[in-house]
């Protein structure tokens, strides 16, 4: 028999993220939380002791080395309230490890109420690029900033979310990314000398356009497009001087992301099916592609060519397979893992990976998801009051089904400790991908947009379903649970079908999308409207939908998890759902976290919050 580890066991697994090499190509900088909360750390390319080199209370969000010198810069928010601000780290003194035998931080940019976005070092490494919203909450401008200057603003955006991706190879031109929807972006590019700002690419109704790089030769943009009307993204080029485009790969399922090497002699793309990720590298010479060797299922992230294409950087994250940075040597194909984040003790074997399957929804569409079964099942466990058994006698298993967020999200094959854990106790766990995911075209993302909003939750009472006809999981012992749009998902799970649900767990979740879209930072506003509907339109549809004003029809006990400096879904959705909850006698366990934002990032409040939700769900479900 498998031994038994504690909830503190699998939240102390650790992970690894970001890679970014140093100018010399001898160091990967990445970020990771074996402290309890993410910090940057830098480890020799061929392996050995990694030297930590941020030491602060919050989350680091990212790093970035300079081209040309031992520096880097990173950003980093106050208590999860997404503020974003730049720092530079620059080394002093002497040392085998490039940045000296200490060194100093500078904050870059001095203004703590509005957030930083980085955009990229100049590739002569005198400055750098970013957006930010200094000048009003709802718009990013763009700025560049000399190292020892102050900042300098080079073109206002159009409100929104409007950043910088990179600079062209002569270092005259910047790349911006504006995102409309999640269905419409566009590409710019900006003209340092002059300012002038060319709409790259100038488009008749929705398109997408995204993860865009810059060719070796400055003559030409990669990206993700749905351009000419495909319903998946595929992969394109287009040319800087007229704006036109092509398709370099139109693969079945959708390209995700795409990264070119600095010195043009690769270009890489992640491929999406089903979830799953397909990781392609092309050789612009020779047109050979190529795939790494000996991946196993999991998720690919992160793409980072070194400085002089011989290496490939990436972080892989499996579900079994904690997240870490791996290093893919060009010149010899060979994969190795550079990191080697801890496992907390937990024998690699422990490991539970899930299953695609797909059912069957209200209109006969299949909806894929996950289904993780639980590692042991005993026919010999005691008959429980009130518990299931199939078609062979065992007992069937209580069930945590788990709706993502987004809600242009999807649940992938990654390393999820708690689903881990909660296999390990004896849960099956299925992870839908319902109508509104990301993964499948667009057509299929926008299938639950503004009105349609209800036919995603009717997905996931389907999912239910599935769980009791096929013999799954105890149909008197299921739990749905999310976060963000997926406590949404919770929330109206439990309201419109009652008698499906033995418990309920929304984190951070909208409870109310009137007072969500009032009260959401202004720069996601419209952004948030164009997929849950305007106020002024739908204002009277909303308000019908949103769980707070369905709370009469909930039965099952809850527990509502949130972070007080949320800037995305403010701490006053879960307020209103739990005064609405109390005011009914309907059991709920509130746990406010003062110190977090959109989620729990802090190994302290996750210590503390998870093992309160496994009782939790032992007290209802077992």
């Amino acid at each position: 028999m498998a031994a038994h580890f504690d909830i503190d066991r699998f939240l102390n697994i650790r992970s690894a993220s970001g890679a970014s090499f140093s100018p010399d190509g001898r160091f990967v900088a990445f970020l990771t939380n074996v402290t309890g909360v993410s910090q940057l750390w830098q480890v020799p390319i061929e392996g050995g002791w990694p030297v930590q080199l941020t030491f602060t209370r919050d989350s680091v969000r990212g790093g970035h080395y300079s081209p040309t010198r031992h520096e880097l810069i990173f950003s980093m928010d106050a208590g999860g309230n997404e503020r974003t601000q730049l720092y530079l780290l620059k080394g002093v003194g002497r040392s085998d490890h490039g940045l000296g035998d200490g060194w100093t931080i500078e904050d870059l940019s001095g203004h703590p109420k509005a957030i930083h976005s980085f955009g990229g070092w100049s590739r002569d490494g005198s400055q750098f690029a970013f957006a930010a919203n200094r000048d009003r909450a709802g718009r990013f401008d763009i700025y560049v900033q000399k190292l020892g200057d102050e900042a300098r603003l080079v073109a206002k955006g159009p409100g929104g979310f409007y950043s910088p991706v990179g600079w062209s190879p002569d270092d005259g031109h910047l790349l911006v990314y504006r995102i409309e929807s999640n269905t419409n972006q566009d590409l710019y590019v900006i003209d340092l000398a002059s300012g002038k700002v060319q709409y790259l690419t100038e488009h008749q109704g929705e398109a997408q356009y995204h993860s865009p790089a810059w060719s070796a030769d400055g003559k030409s943009i990669y990206c993700v497009s749905t351009v000419t009307g495909r319903d998946r993204a595929g992969l394109a080029q287009i040319d800087v001087a007229n704006g036109k485009g092509r398709y370099l790969e139109t693969p079945e399922a959708e390209v995700e992301s795409v990264a070119a090497s600095p010195k043009g002699r690769w270009l890489a793309w992640l491929v999406n099916a089903g979830g799953k990720s397909e990781l392609k590298l092309r050789d612009l010479k020779t047109k050979e592609t190529l795939t790494p060797p000996g991946l196993p299922l999991g998720v690919v992230s992160h793409l980072e060519f070194a400085r002089d294409d011989s290496k490939l950087a990436f972080v892989f994250d499996g579900p079994r397979h904690n997240p870490d940075v791996w290093l893919w040597d060009l010149k010899g194909n060979k994969l190795r893992q550079l990191t080697h984040s801890s496992r907390a003790g937990i024998p690699f074997a422990q490991f539970v990976e899930p299953e695609l399957i797909y059912y069957e929804t209200f209109d006969k569409r299949k909806i894929p998801a996950w289904f993780y079964k639980p590692a042991d099942r005993s026919p010999l466990a005691p008959r429980e009051e009130g518990s299931s058994r199939g078609a062979r006698g065992l007992r069937l298993p209580p069930v945590i089904v788990y709706p993502h967020g987004g809600p242009e999200g999807q649940t992938r094959p990654a390393f999820n400790a708690l689903f881990q854990y909660f296999a390990q106790a004896g849960y099956a766990i299925l992870a839908p991908n319902v109508r509104g995911s990301t993964g499948y075209g667009t057509t299929y993302m926008n299938l639950d947009n503004t009105t349609k909003r209800m036919d995603a939750v009717n997905d996931l009472a389907h999912a239910a379903y599935w769980l009791r006809d096929k013999q799954k999981g105890d149909p008197k012992r299921l739990a749905v649970y999310g976060g963000s749009y997926g406590g949404f998902m919770v929330l109206a799970s439990v309201t419109h079908y009652p008698d499906l649900w033995a418990a309920g767990i929304d984190v951070v979740g909208i409870a109310n999308f009137i007072t969500f879209l009032e009260n959401t930072g202004a720069y996601r506003r419209a952004h948030r409207a164009a997929e849950y509907g305007n106020l002024e339109e739908h204002r009277d549809f909303l308000k019908k939908i949103s769980p707070i004003h369905q709370v009469d029809k909930i039965r099952c006990p809850m527990m509502v998890i949130h972070g007080a400096n949320d800037p995305r879904v403010p701490i006053g959705e879960a307020e209103q759902i739990v005064a609405a909850l109390r005011k009914r006698n309907v059991p709920v366990e509130y746990l406010r976290y003062e110190d977090e934002g959109h989620g729990l990032v802090k190994l302290k409040n996750r210590l503390d919050a998870y093992p309160k939700m496994i009782a939790f769900l032992n007290r209802h479900l077992k």
